[in-house]
């Protein structure tokens, strides 16, 4: 009798340590799993809003209110940009394919998109003229990581 008792000891305890090592390789992938999807999603931050995260919070608040200001301003701007993006569409998957509409299009739809981001420019521009240096260095640091100045890694060969 003693022998089935050792026997099933042992297999208790060989289950105990082979659960212990599947619970650590669960959670060691769940751990590298999450922090991987927040490495994504920090990476994926981009835009002028990011870029202002690392100011105070009245310097952040300033930001937005003017670029706000600087979107309400520009909304026939921005429509103009949509119409023209759904015409180039239109004029692409027309049956007979028209040339000069297509290029129309692209025209205006390319005019209102550099005209909002010069806009867009010279709001983050007088914005910046009121910040101090060391806070224009914070703006600067972070628009290249999350803003328009975020180059990115060199193309490859």
């Amino acid at each position: 009798m003693t022998m089935p008792t050792t026997r099933l000891k042992t297999l208790l305890i060989v289950s105990l340590v082979l659960n212990i090592f599947l619970l650590g390789a669960i959670a060691g992938g769940t751990y590298r799993w999450m922090a991987k999807q927040q490495t994504e999603v920090l990476a994926q931050q981009r835009g002028l809003r990011f870029a202002a995260a690392e100011l105070p919070k009245d310097r952040q608040d300033q930001l937005r209110q003017s670029l706000r200001q600087t979107r309400r301003e520009s909304l026939p701007l921005i429509t103009d940009a949509r119409s023209g993006r759904i015409d180039v569409v239109q004029a692409l998957a027309a049956p007979q394919f028209d040339r000069a509409a297509l290029d129309a299009a692209l025209a205006r739809t390319r005019a209102a998109d550099v005209a909002v981001r010069a806009q867009v420019e010279a709001t983050v521009a007088e914005f910046a003229s009121t910040l101090t240096p060391d806070e224009r260095l914070k703006l600067v640091d972070a628009l290249e990581q999350h803003g328009p100045l975020h180059v990115g890694p060199p193309p490859k060969k």
